[in-house]
């Protein structure tokens, strides 16, 4: 089978939103490019280390490539996926230099050559996910480890939004806890909460290729009985008391389901978001505040912004 390689030029803003339009028509997997990688990959605290090349790399903005078979519809899919992203500018989400490139490759290279980009990665004190092809021994006798397979597009959970929300559960979730994770995506934040103790975690999305996804892997780590998945749009209809709700989600959505989060909380529980880009920090603050929640905590990582807040 051909395939074609769909390398989309544009800023770390546009990363998800565009990531979701891609797997939506049909990709089968997805490789980000952003030069930050070639800093981590040669300079971070928990000693990661694998080789890239820094030719294949943008010298501002990020590179998403997606893969997609070539077929009789080949041509109407790209259009669509012009039209999708372009329509991301009537929600002010910076496209940047927004240019699409096609080019051909062999499905052999793409089965084996992709796999390069993912090597297990320690993201937290606690904390390190590793693909499933990978063999890794834990170092410490608490750490835990998350095998993913990215397999459906969602990457290895090592994004600085995953990254900044996994920490915050760290920090946050009791033992015993229950938490509704909203966009699970991969389900890498459901089956992290799971691992640090959570008694029950409710995962929801509306894509039902990220139900599947974060079913799989909620079962790839023998967790299927403690993660229940759900298709779902956002918190609609949900009626529950949670200890945590935390949802890694572009900072426009996050806004619409704030009263649902609160409605949703325990008295004391914790709202952890992330997804937010640096610019629109105050905007998910500002109706974080107006809905009653107390702003514990804002972190911040390259450009991304996570917030904790907490219900009176």
């Amino acid at each position: 089978m051909k395939w074609s390689e769909v390398c989309i030029h544009t800023t770390n803003e546009a990363i998800e939103p565009i990531s979701n339009i891609l797997h939506e028509t049909g990709a089968s997997g997805l490789v980000i490019e952003d030069p930050m990688d070639l800093v981590k990959a040669h300079a971070t605290p928990f000693g990661e280390v694998f080789e890239l090349d820094p030719s294949e790399y943008p010298e501002e903005g990020v590179y998403i490539k997606a893969y997609l078979p070539v077929n009789s519809f080949f041509g109407e899919t790209v259009e669509e996926i012009k039209q999708a992203i372009n329509e991301l500018m009537l929600y002010d989400i910076d496209l940047g230099k927004n240019q699409i490139s096609l080019s051909e490759v062999n499905e052999e290279e793409w089965a084996t050559a992709w796999k390069k980009y993912y090597k297990p990665v320690k993201i937290s004190k606690r904390i390190t996910i590793t693909p499933t092809w990978e063999e890794y021994e834990p170092v410490s006798s608490d750490e835990i480890i998350i095998e993913l397979d990215p397999g459906m597009a969602f990457g290895t959970g090592t994004h600085p939004t995953t990254v900044l929300s996994i920490q915050a559960l760290e920090q946050f979730l009791a033992v015993g806890d229950n938490v509704i994770d909203v966009g699970s995506g991969s389900g890498v934040l459901s089956i992290a909460a799971a691992l640090l103790g959570a008694e029950k975690v409710d995962a929801f999305d509306l894509d039902d290729v990220a139900v599947t996804s974060t079913r799989l892997n909620a079962k790839l780590n023998k967790l299927g009985e403690k993660i229940h998945t759900k298709q779902n749009n956002l918190l609609d209809h949900v009626n529950d008391q949670a200890d945590v709700i935390v949802s890694n989600i572009l900072a426009e959505i996050i806004v619409r389901f704030v009263d649902d989060a609160w409605r949703n909380l325990k008295p004391g529980g914790y709202f952890i978001t992330s997804g937010i880009i640096q610019n629109k920090k105050q905007l998910v603050k500002d109706k974080l505040e107006e809905q009653g929640f107390t702003i514990i905590q804002v972190n911040e990582l390259e450009d991304w912004v996570s917030i904790v807040a907490r219900k009176a």
